[in-house]
């Protein structure tokens, strides 16, 4: 396989899967995932080791949303707010590159979801099929005979089991649009990293989860860091396949 045909697919989630309790100021579960080349990834990895060069003069630092919005850890420099301006400036112009990667994502609403369906279906799973069968659609649009590696954030030894048996079922049986033959020729492989791995997909994934995430809920509001990200979403004829949401809204999303 060329490097021109292998894809990449990093996921990371805002939220947690959890339907029997869960804070109602945030009654939602985002799983994200970020498509990339081989050439994209690499020049994603450069930009933002040049961004943490850049503010803390080593790429050791983990980009996380959480600390990022909270001044925390090794952000803290952000208290300084012209130092604030400029990393957010620096970092909206490589999350709002065109072409600079593709997100794709499945939002559960909590409240609703629960009514429909109950509190005992595997939303993490279910979330992971719909990112599955929608990152088969982008590779069969922009490659032939493309094949991709998948990347999920560690989450402890039996949540990484539990998903990787969801995974392997998907394998065998594929999804209600695509085949398990169809699946098994563009996955190659599907692994689980820990965030302390300094991967650079993983914390992309994780700075995108949160304005998609963050719009769903709260659609009317305005939301500078979605709209820096949105045009990245996938989109097939004129369809924004990439941004899912159960039970499905109104608006068609």
């Amino acid at each position: 396989m060329s490097e021109k045909n292998k894809y990449y697919m990093f996921i990371d989630e805002c939220g947690d899967q959890n339907l029997s309790a869960f804070d109602e100021n945030f009654p939602i579960f985002t799983l994200c995932g970020v498509l990339m080349s081989h050439s994209q990834l690499r020049a994603m990895e450069a930009k933002i080791a040049t961004l943490k060069k850049k503010y803390w003069g080593e790429k050791t630092v983990i980009l996380h949303s959480r600390d990022i919005r909270k001044c925390d850890k090794e952000f803290k420099i952000l208290f300084d707010l012209d130092v604030k301006k400029r990393f957010y400036e620096d970092l909206d112009a490589i999350l709002g590159e065109p072409n600079a990667y593709t997100a794709v994502s499945c939002s559960i609403l909590k409240e609703p979801y629960i009514r429909q369906f109950g509190r005992f279906n595997d939303i993490y799973g279910q979330s992971l099929s719909f990112l599955i069968e929608r990152s088969i659609f982008f590779l069969d649009d922009v490659a032939e005979n493309a094949d991709m590696h998948v990347m999920a954030e560690m989450r402890g030894k039996q949540q990484d089991q539990n998903l990787l048996n969801y995974y392997n079922k998907l394998r065998d049986v594929g999804t209600h649009w695509v085949t398990p033959e169809r699946l098994q020729s563009h996955i190659r492989k599907f692994d689980f990293l820990s965030k302390k791995q300094n991967v650079t997909g993983l914390q992309l994934a994780d700075l995108i989860a949160y304005p998609i995430t963050q719009y769903l809920l709260y659609p009317d509001r305005v939301n500078f860091a979605y709209d820096i990200v949105k045009d990245n979403i996938y989109v097939s004829d004129d369809k924004k396949l990439g941004l899912k949401v159960i039970p499905r809204l109104e608006k068609g999303v």
